[in-house]
């Protein structure tokens, strides 16, 4: 994903006020919540755009919504995102702010593929191991059944794969035996 220039400010200043208040994970939980919300609802997309809406009352509507439910910081940064004019930019701030906190908690997200579906130990297991592969203290991991996968797993990290896949090996194990049929 490209990062937004504005949306990149805005994270890093709203990342800055939660690491002094001890609040990055429940910045990153509100945010999570706000980001629901608004893909649920369509809030940016078709109420926020419509012509007659003016920006005190988006404002209402915002603080109606989400008062009492995330923090204040955010709340903050909604209703300063509708003073610049600048809504849009949400769901980049909200990527972005997440990426800041993984990286300050050496946390990232995996994709694990796998034929069935795993248990809690395994991912606990797989996480655990897969973290130091990476160079993480702790992996979140989403497991993903596929069952052209069958056996093994297949483990996405960001931009890297680790394929130990019965599929891949044998796909491996046909290359090699071509190659060794065409010498």
């Amino acid at each position: 994903m490209i990062k937004h220039p504005l949306g990149s400010r805005y994270a890093a200043a709203l990342f800055e006020l939660a690491q002094e208040r001890n609040a990055l994970d429940q910045t990153l939980t509100d945010l999570d919540t706000v980001t629901q919300v608004i893909q649920e609802t369509n809030l940016l997309d078709e109420v926020f755009r419509h012509p007659k809406m003016t920006g005190s009352r988006k404002k209402e509507i915002l603080k109606q919504a989400f008062q009492g439910k995330v923090s204040e910081h955010v709340l903050n940064l909604l209703q300063l995102l509708v003073d610049n004019k600048r809504e849009s930019l949400f769901t980049a701030i909200a990527e972005d702010f997440k990426t800041l906190t993984y990286e300050a908690q050496g946390t990232a997200e995996a994709t694990v593929y796998s034929a069935k579906l795993l248990g809690e130990a395994e991912k606990t297991a797989i996480g655990e191991v897969f973290a130091r592969k990476a160079g993480k203290a702790k992996l979140l991991i989403e497991n993903v059944v596929d069952k052209d996968v069958i056996g093994g797993l297949r483990v996405r990290i960001g931009d890297t794969v680790y394929d130990g896949t019965v599929a891949n090996q044998l796909a491996r194990i046909h290359e090699r035996m071509i190659a060794g049929n065409s010498r």
